[in-house]
């Protein structure tokens, strides 16, 4: 239901709310989401020009969320690269059916406004903090250049 756009974009805020409010480059985000570079790249463009991500050059610069993970909900990062498109009249343009859909759209029609709900009451603090034993997109302990390599 959801498009590898959206899910990259979905994995890269996430991924910046975890180190939040380090700055991370495009590649450090790219390994650990295991989303191609290029694609990436593009991807956070749109996130910068919708203004959820911040893009700062030179020492110390990279990608940082412009909003605090408790305030960045999952509909906003959806609907900055690719928005939900709820079903207002008939996909088949008949004009019997006009606004009326029959019931197959309408159908789908809620069944995108209980996904879009769900996306409007979930923030990404929300996500990161849910208990579980699946740990979002990266294997703990994480090891990189803000992370000490844990030894056994």
């Amino acid at each position: 239901m959801i498009s590898q756009t959206v899910e990259y974009a979905l994995r890269a805020v996430v991924h910046l709310a975890s180190e939040s409010p380090a700055a991370l480059t495009t590649d450090e985000v790219a390994e650990a989401t295991r989303v191609p570079r290029a694609y990436l790249s593009k991807v956070l463009q749109s996130l910068v020009k919708a203004g959820l991500v911040r893009s700062q050059r030179g020492i110390g610069g990279g990608m940082t969320l412009t909003k605090l993970p408790a305030d960045l909900t999952i509909i906003e990062v959806v609907n900055a690269v690719e928005p939900i498109e709820r079903i207002h009249t008939c996909p088949l343009g008949l004009a019997a059916h006009g606004v009326r859909l029959c019931p197959l759209h309408r159908r789908v029609d809620n069944a995108i406004a209980l996904v879009e709900d769900a996306f409007t009451h979930t923030t990404l603090a929300e996500v990161l903090a849910e208990p579980t034993l699946s740990v979002p997109l990266c294997p703990f302990p994480r090891t990189g250049r803000r992370h000490k390599k844990v030894t056994e």
